[in-house]
């Protein structure tokens, strides 16, 4: 008899964003002739940049000559790309990575999923709540959850950190012992960040307790404010007890290309059942050289040129139209009376749905009523339940068109 994991029996049926593909699908089948404006999944518009796709094409052509070619790489990725990550990610910042703690994967999903494997499914998990529904769905699959309570719409043995308007979107430290804690910043969700003071909070609730922070870091380059961190290990002694996950898929359009990286500091460890000291760094790496074959060398290349003089001056201006639309998307709706969170320091906006109905419902008439599609907040925990999130990656013309739409349905109310 073939015996499933059962621990993926205790997920809930479906994943929040299938279900807003099929609702809108449905709609649009039902309704052929509306136009839908979608800023609810976080997908890129802008096309990868100049500077990058001509460094794919070089990589192309160096793979069609033998001189050139490239088989196999290193799994943890090749060193010039590690070496600018390095140079412009972090030593930039005044922060010391070595080579060797840089992984170079398809993505912060990924990354953030399959950590996991090296951490003993007892660990007790902490999420902010709302959160990404990954670090949730992997820590069920892992068996970390516990039992789904239908009530409360919460998981017996996750602990939920609430970030709503009520705390300022400041999570507070567990009162329990907690050994996995997961942090987004700029917060997906929300929209939100921490400052670097609120932030050294977390990195001394890890060492007391010997916790590990996994840190997504996956927005950074959408802050514009010089008093928030883009990196955990901007704090002093984070890189004993932080993995911290980047991505270049909003950053550089990279959604479709796929490549990211994982930071496991040297100095990070975790323990046996015996309590002994056992360096991360090295089941990290055993893991990711088993599991993977590593990122297209065609890939690295095109992440590399990232990094490069024109790359950065591309990508910046990318940034700042996506930036454009999210100050498009929040003076809009709070000149219709919304209550907006987020779009200064990321490329989301989260707001409150009008009162006497839920996120859902809201989500609903959007649809049919104004057909826009965005992300119900109920979908990423208990605490999204009131809110919802826009993105800002759509064009600006469908922004521009989607807001005038939501204000006309607004004032017509």
């Amino acid at each position: 008899m073939i015996r499933v994991n059962d621990n993926y029996l205790n997920l809930q049926d479906s994943y929040l964003f299938s279900t807003i593909a099929k609702k809108v699908n449905e709609f649009t089948k039902n309704n052929p002739d509306k136009k839908i404006i979608k800023l609810g999944i976080g997908d890129v518009t802008k096309p990868i940049v100049p500077a990058v796709i001509e460094a794919m094409h070089k990589a192309v052509d160096e793979m069609g000559q033998k001189e050139t070619f490239k088989g196999y790489g290193p799994e943890q990725g090749y060193e010039f790309l590690r070496n600018k990550i390095i140079e412009i990610d972090f030593k930039a910042r005044g922060i010391n990575i070595l080579p060797e703690e840089i992984f170079v994967s398809d993505g912060a999903k990924s990354d953030s999923g399959n950590i996991g494997d090296i951490l003993h499914n007892s660990n007790k998990v902490a999420i902010t709540d709302p959160v990404y529904p990954v670090y949730l769905d992997t820590n069920v699959m892992a068996g970390r959850s516990g039992k789904f309570n239908e009530k409360t719409g919460m998981y017996e043995n996750i602990v939920y950190m609430p970030v709503t308007a009520e705390n300022n979107f400041i999570p507070e430290l567990p009162k329990e012992k907690v050994d996995m804690i997961y942090l987004c910043l700029p917060n997906n969700p929300t929209g939100t960040t921490l400052t670097k003071e609120e932030l050294k909070k977390w990195v001394d609730y890890a060492k007391e307790n010997k916790s590990i922070i996994l840190f997504d870091a996956a927005y950074e380059k959408f802050i514009m404010d010089k008093n928030v961190p883009h990196s955990i290990y901007e704090v002093e002694g984070a890189k004993e007890v932080a993995i911290e996950f980047r991505s270049f898929s909003k950053t550089a359009g990279f959604t479709g290309v796929r490549c990211a990286y994982a930071v496991v500091p040297k100095e990070l460890y975790g323990y046996d059942k015996d309590g002994n000291k056992i360096e991360l760094n090295k089941l990290w790496n055993r893991r990711h050289s088993t599991k993977t074959n590593g990122v297209s060398y065609i890939v690295q290349r095109a992440a590399e040129a990232v990094y490069s003089e024109e790359g950065q001056k591309q990508i910046t201006e990318n940034i700042e139209y996506y930036m454009n639309n999210a100050r498009i998307i929040r003076q809009g709706l709070e000149e219709v009376g919304y209550t907006v969170f987020g779009g200064e320091n990321s490329p989301y906006v989260w707001l409150k749905v009008p009162e006497g109905l839920t996120s859902w419902e809201f989500f609903d008439k959007l649809l049919s009523e104004v057909n826009v599609v965005g992300t119900p907040g109920a979908g990423f925990g208990p605490s999204g339940e009131g809110y919802f999130r826009l993105t800002a990656f759509g064009t600006k013309e469908n922004i521009l068109e989607a807001i005038d739409r939501i204000k006309k349905w607004t004032i017509k109310k």
